[in-house]
């Protein structure tokens, strides 16, 4: 990524709005502070190699099921540039590879801090822990509030998007949809 590049888009685009950074002194400094946040904090998950991360962190072992609850997580919507910020649950049956606890925290967190929609983050999160682990099954559950739907538009405040992802048989739906809506 290019930082100053990045800086010298955002100090366009304010030039664009009618706003000069160079000029306002609440503007000073913003697109360099803009293109930080986004390259070091935001979008940073284009560093992290997931199937690396995996291929690292995997062990041979199983259990009935491993559930991890809870993951809070932010992600850029692609059409707005705008953050959705909630969290995830991720579970699976192993059949003989287990994975670190922390590796699926880091993979929910990696994939999400990609300019990335909602739908496809739990695809991506279920294609690789069944790449690597080739579990039973295995499911995420993603809800979070965007906000292009709470700053523009429908301005549905207090509104969540919920999406389901799962690779299995279809036979072990239903336990995997209970699985990660249930509290634990």
């Amino acid at each position: 990524m290019n930082r100053a590049a990045a800086a010298a888009a955002i100090a366009d685009f304010l030039r664009a709005l009618g706003r000069d950074a160079q000029r306002e002194p609440e503007l000073v400094g913003t697109p360099e502070r803009v293109a930080t946040a986004y390259i070091d904090e935001l979008l940073s998950g284009y560093a992290l190699d997931v199937d690396e991360l995996l291929a690292s962190n995997v062990l041979s072992g199983t259990s009935d099921m491993v559930v991890v609850r809870n993951v809070r997580l932010s992600t850029m919507c692609p059409h707005h540039l705008l953050p959705a910020i909630g969290s995830a649950d991720v579970a699976f049956r192993p059949a003989t590879r287990i994975v670190g606890l922390g590796a699926i925290v880091q993979v929910v967190d990696s994939l999400s801090k990609r300019l990335v929609l909602q739908e496809t983050l739990g695809e991506d999160v279920v294609s690789a822990l069944a790449k690597h682990l080739d579990p039973k099954w295995v499911a995420c559950r993603i809800a979070l509030s965007h906000g292009c739907m709470l700053a523009r538009g429908e301005r549905a405040h207090g509104a969540a998007v919920e999406t389901f992802s799962f690779r299995g048989n279809d036979g072990d739906r239903a336990e995997a949809i209970a699985t990660v809506r249930s509290e634990p």
